[in-house]
């Protein structure tokens, strides 16, 4: 019997995305749900001034998938070490000064090379996401 194969088309099972607070709740949220993804959003679990290596820490244990626009934590030693420990998934969008339904669509659009790094890569690991939908893990 041939095995099955994993599409790339289609997140690994149980995959739930973590909105981070940098990203705002909506339109982000509806757009995802929409796309068909298990969604959890930061405010539902943290108070708004978590720490980050905190937050990195116990998400990253869930085996939530991080969705961010946070390009200072991969600099910041105390985030790196939560990420490492944690075998965090983190996803950072590149672009600046978007709107949320701009921040949306770039998810969105960049869903299928998300799922192609979900498949491929355990964790820890960061990868950034282009205004254009490219993924590339750093």
């Amino acid at each position: 019997m041939p095995s099955k194969k994993q599409s790339a088309a289609k997140p690994p099972d149980e995959t739930i995305f973590f909105i981070d607070r940098s990203l705002g709740i909506e339109p982000i949220r509806t757009e995802l749900l929409s796309a068909g993804l298990a969604v959890e959003i930061h405010d539902d679990h943290f108070a708004r001034d978590e720490e980050d290596r905190v937050r990195l820490r116990t998400v990253g244990e869930r085996g939530w998938v991080v969705l961010t626009k946070d390009q200072r934590l991969r600099y910041r030693p105390l985030e790196i070490a939560a990420l490492r420990a944690s075998k965090a998934r983190v996803f950072v969008l590149t672009a600046g000064n978007l709107r949320g339904t701009e921040i949306a669509a770039v998810f969105v659009t960049a869903l299928p090379r998300i799922y192609k790094v979900l498949h491929s890569l355990p964790g820890p690991f960061v990868a950034r996401v282009s205004q254009s939908g490219h993924v590339k893990v750093t």
